[in-house]
């Protein structure tokens, strides 16, 4: 049985009916250098592209509700709370007045289940009756209880008069200021 193995073709054929010489060997790529291509071209862009995600984080992060003046928080005396809604009337807030007399805003909605929390004035701390959690009334951080994210703050800025105005919310799970 003979069997004869055909040699590759000199030339190619172009859909424009022309033809083309076969590419020399020097410009072949060898398997290796396309896989070592493949690799550093892949990891750019996988940085490439985290870096454009930071950046796009930090332009959403400076973006800002309406401002909202929060009738009655001038007449909160210190240790008590009053609530309002923040940033559309579905969304309830929590206004706190500490002890030394500072305002402190937050989300309304346990970040565990949703749950509305309210102020304990004994304990000085936000307390969801759902499921025993507690949050710290200045920072908004858990204290216990299941739930692993803080409450998501409110913005709060002091104008003339003793007015306090909302003016933006910082999501939990990170700085991010929106």
């Amino acid at each position: 049985m003979n069997t004869q193995i055909a040699s590759a073709p000199t030339e190619f054929t172009t859909l424009s009916g022309g033809s083309e010489a076969a590419p020399d060997s020097e410009d072949r790529v060898s398997r290796r250098t396309f896989c070592n291509r493949l690799l550093v071209t892949s990891s750019g862009l996988l940085v490439g592209t985290s870096a454009l995600t930071s950046v796009a984080a930090q332009a959403d992060s400076q973006l800002a509700y309406p401002p909202l003046r929060i009738e009655g928080a001038e007449g909160l005396m210190p240790g008590s709370s009053l609530y309002f809604n923040y940033p559309s009337r579905t969304d309830p807030a929590i206004l706190v007045r500490s002890e030394a007399g500072e305002y402190y805003a937050f989300g309304q909605k346990c970040s565990h289940r949703g749950c509305s929390v309210y102020f304990d004035r004994n304990r000085r701390c936000l307390q969801c009756p759902c499921h025993k959690g507690a949050f710290d009334a200045q920072t908004g951080f858990v204290l216990n209880g299941p739930p692993t994210q803080p409450l998501n703050q409110i913005v709060l800025q002091m104008r003339a008069g003793g007015a306090v105005w909302a003016v933006g919310r910082r999501i939990s799970g990170g700085d991010k200021l929106v």
